[in-house]
């Protein structure tokens, strides 16, 4: 999901510094409730195991460009589900940026409209979780129709942004049309995958449940809220 650098420029930018600073200050907001309920080890920690996993999935995992945009497995609901809204936040702003600043520096350019392509759909799922999953479910009792809701609407919204920029900074066009719709198409598989990789990680951490786990893991995923 790295935009491609040009797509927007020049004084269109200052959208993405806004939006970008309105999702660190959400994120701030999150990150001051999750310390509230648990610790600033345990945060760090978690903080610190989504960033290594979002730079995994950006470097490591298979990704190709499409249209306006690459496509990546990025596992945002699985970092949702495992650490929390806050950690997986900063962890894929700080993944996002390791990544750039190391390995693709031509990225750079385009950090403030990736981090708010990245950070406002899972703000959504986060909100969207918190209305339909039951109070007492732990997230390692997910069904798959949940998971792929949540995967859904967080791909789902990540799409939506990507196709947001191209037309704001490239305008209204048949070309700009062709690349979206390209990405778009494109962006289903990972749909289809990411769900199926995400249970397959609940179901892990759920054979983990009667170990001593405390701090690894936000802690909504194995107790009800």
């Amino acid at each position: 999901m790295h935009i491609e650098p040009g797509v927007v420029d020049g004084a269109k930018m200052a959208l993405a510094y806004t939006t970008a600073a309105g999702a660190a200050g959400y994120t701030a907001k999150l990150a001051m409730s999750d310390l509230a309920k648990s610790n600033i080890g345990s945060f760090a920690l978690r903080t610190a195991m989504a960033t290594i996993g979002t730079f995994v999935f950006f470097e490591v995992l298979p990704h190709f460009p499409v249209g306006v945009s690459e496509v990546h497995f990025i596992l945002g609901t699985t970092l949702f589900l495992l650490m929390g809204a806050a950690p997986a936040a900063l962890g894929l702003a700080l993944g996002l940026l390791v990544q750039g600043t190391f390995f693709a520096p031509s990225d750079m350019p385009m950090f403030f409209v990736n981090v708010t392509t990245l950070l406002v759909p899972l703000f959504a799922m986060h909100a969207v979780a918190s209305r339909f999953i039951p109070q007492d479910k732990a997230y390692v009792d997910l069904a798959y129709s949940d998971v792929l809701k949540l995967s859904a609407l967080y791909q789902g919204g990540v799409v939506a942004w990507v196709a947001f920029w191209a037309f704001y900074g490239q305008g209204v066009g048949a070309e700009t049309f062709q690349s979206v719709w390209t990405f778009g198409l494109a962006y289903m598989l990972v749909i289809v995958v990411e769900p199926v990789a995400d249970l397959a990680v609940l179901a892990a951490a759920k054979t983990l449940r009667s170990k001593s786990v405390s701090g690894l893991f936000a802690e909504r995923l194995y107790t009800a809220a």
